[in-house]
């Protein structure tokens, strides 16, 4: 197997956890997409959306989502588990991780998707051009951080971890929603004093340096 990556994007830093915290190595090729990497015609081959990360089978099948990837390494190293013991686990860890990415990582991307000069022209991953930023997205971006950072705070008051008293991939894809924000200087707000005591906890974790 080899992982197709870049050391600076937030879904392949998920994956990365994942593996982190499974203990799990894989080779990587580092694809840049700030040079357009992903746009290459041999990447393409890979992934036709031209997004990274992509988990390449020793048979040559390739999975370019970073959720997949997660749930084909849990079957094959279900030690410790990240997606759940039992149906019930299962299904409450997936419905908080979708939730994070959803509320989370999404409102991240088009925050900063839409205000960082970087991806002029690029306001969706993906495409090398043709979809214009649009301003009035940073601003909605922005107050969808918000309602994140409050439902989130709501949760952790009461639980160790998001999605209960485990940490699973429901943390790391929050993390990785909360690290991507800050790219945009939005940041955990004082009042949410749940989510800061959660997040000092993940960031201490071996795995938030991967």
């Amino acid at each position: 197997m080899k992982l197709y990556d870049f050391a600076l994007a937030p879904n392949p830093r998920r994956v990365r956890m994942f593996l982190a915290e499974k203990g799990v190595t894989i080779p990587v090729v580092e694809v840049n997409t700030r040079q357009k990497e992903q746009f290459a015609p041999e990447f393409a081959k890979l992934n036709p959306f031209c997004t990274v990360p992509v988990l390449e089978l020793d048979d040559g099948t390739c999975i370019g989502d970073s959720v997949a990837i997660c749930r084909y390494i849990e079957v094959l190293h279900p030690e410790p588990p990240l997606m759940g013991r039992d149906a019930r686990e299962q299904a409450i860890i997936e419905m908080w991780d979708r939730r994070a990415e959803l509320e989370g990582v999404n409102a991240a991307g088009e925050l900063v998707r839409n205000a960082a000069p970087m991806f002029e022209g690029r306001g969706i991953a993906g495409v090398p051009d043709g979809f214009p930023q649009i301003p009035a997205l940073v601003d909605r971006g922005k107050k969808r951080m918000a309602r994140f950072f409050d439902f989130w705070n709501r949760q952790l008051a009461d639980n160790a971890f998001v999605a209960g008293p485990d940490f699973s991939i429901a943390d790391i894809t929050s993390f990785i929603a909360i690290e991507f924000a800050k790219r945009a200087e939005v940041t955990i707000p004082a009042q949410c004093k749940h989510v800061a005591r959660w997040y000092e906890s993940v960031s201490q974790r071996p795995s938030a340096s991967a």
